[in-house]
């Protein structure tokens, strides 16, 4: 867990802050038509939810990825 925890606090490659900024507006875009407060069609309720898991999952793995300067 502790290497976890590490892995997270370590720096970000310049790709993958790119990346992780990427995946936060993507979530954040999405989730705001998720709640907007009008009714959206189906298929935009729906492809907005795809698209903030994806962010999502894009912000999480860009956060682990380091440096390996080994």
């Amino acid at each position: 867990m502790k290497k976890i925890i590490k892995r997270a606090k370590d720096p970000v490659p310049p790709f993958f802050k790119t990346l992780r900024g990427i995946g936060l507006a993507l979530t954040a875009v999405s989730t705001a038509l998720l709640t907007a407060p009008i009714v959206l069609p189906a298929a935009i309720i729906t492809a907005a939810g795809y698209v903030a898991v994806g962010g999502a999952i894009t912000t999480a793995v860009s956060q682990l990825t380091v440096r390996n300067d080994k």
